[in-house]
């Protein structure tokens, strides 16, 4: 039996990864929309449902957000509007989702205290099919990660 399974990292920089059976089928970039960069852009929520709705009905897994250290007010809040957007979609889709925080997924695979781009190169040792080549893909390795850990839970 094939099972399937999402990761989201919820960010304007994040992504959405789907697991086949705990490989790499497919990863997107976090859909945004606006102009420039920053508070200016947005969660494209249409076109994360656009998305989603190509996926099977499967388990999702995403990254819990919360306020970081050092963070502004207007960062924390726009980034919890991303997170909101994402979870509505999944809501409306009727995809069962479960919160990871980033500890829990980081420690399955020796991330903790380690530089953010190091998940792309444990990434890559892992799926080696992923598109993770650009110094930017660090997102897409988190939505990898993030649901290869919910794959192994479900074991």
């Amino acid at each position: 039996m094939t099972t399937f399974t999402i990761g989201i990292d919820p960010g304007l920089s994040g992504a959405i990864a789907l697991l086949r059976n705990g490989d790499f089928a497919e990863v997107w970039d976090m859909p945004t929309m606006g102009r420039g960069s920053g508070t200016k852009q947005q969660i494209n929520s249409a076109e994360v449902a656009r998305i989603l709705r190509e996926c099977p009905p499967c388990a999702s897994y995403m990254e819990l957000v919360g306020a970081m250290p050092g963070q502004g007010v207007s960062s924390m809040f726009n980034f919890g509007k991303a997170a909101g957007a994402v979870l509505g979609a999944l809501a409306a889709l009727q995809f069962p989702v479960v919160e990871v925080t980033p500890q829990k997924w980081k420690r399955e695979f020796g991330l903790i205290g380690k530089e953010k781009d190091i998940a792309r190169t444990v990434c890559q040792q892992l799926m080696p099919l992923a598109p993770l080549s650009r110094k930017k893909d660090g997102g897409r390795a988190d939505a990898l990660l993030i649901a290869l850990y919910g794959f192994r839970q479900r074991g």
